[in-house]
């Protein structure tokens, strides 16, 4: 797992970075940690042992969305981590339990046979708005309807989860980057991906941390292109859909 630090607070932890990069964080506070997001499963005790080697406890486990690569090593974290908040939304945790499963196109149905993704349930339900230590939550649908961004408000790092991603070129989710066209396969709604990219731009973002890829420093103007390509991409289709 390659660990990098960007700035005073973020630490990003990629698995198969060069390969398949799946990227969670670990951002810094002044007594503690909180992990966003948890990777596949099979590295818990890594991400635990950086935390050590940092010198600080993680108390909070953060889920940007309920995607396998998000969540996957939720279950290992918590059995290593018994004493952590684990803060999800409502959607997150109602797909987690298996009472929701998404369809190709993000809706949501019942499941004939449920079958819980996790056994990991939160502590408590999140919603944009909120704060989390120094991060606040952003809504931010499109790639999935649970998902959401988290902004630090101390140097306003964005972490975007996969509404961007960086792997092979900065690209809204939708946005096909033939060498990882992985997120943007997994994208359910590429409206509703641009619009939240658009709303993430606005803030704008000191360094932009992704799930796939590396951490981008300055990122507007690459944001902007990416935008602008993916509304090209959006209008066309619709116009073909007509």
């Amino acid at each position: 797992m390659r660990v990098t630090t960007h700035g005073d607070y973020l630490v990003q932890l990629a698995r198969w970075a060069r390969i398949f990069p799946v990227n969670i964080y670990l951002v810094r506070e002044d007594d503690s940690l909180t992990l966003v997001d948890t990777g596949m499963s099979g590295r818990a005790q890594v991400v635990v042992d950086q935390a050590k080697s940092i010198g600080l406890p993680i108390t909070r486990i953060v889920l940007t969305h309920s995607d396998p690569d998000h969540i996957g090593g939720l279950d290992e974290l918590r059995a290593l981590l018994p004493d952590a908040e684990v803060l999800m939304t409502g959607l997150s945790a109602r797909i987690l339990s298996g009472e929701v499963k998404l369809d190709r196109h993000g809706g949501q149905t019942e499941p004939t046979s449920p079958k819980p993704l996790a056994n990991t349930m939160p502590t408590s339900l999140i919603e944009p708005g909120d704060t989390i230590g120094s991060l606040r939550v952003i809504s931010a649908p499109g790639h999935k309807p649970d998902q959401i961004a988290l902004i630090d408000q101390r140097d306003n790092t964005l972490i975007a989860g996969d509404a961007f991603q960086t792997k092979r070129g900065l690209a809204v989710a939708g946005t096909i980057r033939w060498l990882f066209p992985f997120p943007a396969f997994a994208t359910v709604d590429k409206a509703a991906a641009l619009q939240t990219a658009r709303e993430l731009r606005l803030l704008k973002p000191s360094r932009l941390a992704t799930g796939h890829g590396d951490v981008l420093e300055s990122p507007a103007e690459s944001m902007n292109r990416a935008i602008a390509e993916a509304a090209r991409k959006v209008e066309r289709e619709a116009t073909h859909a007509v």
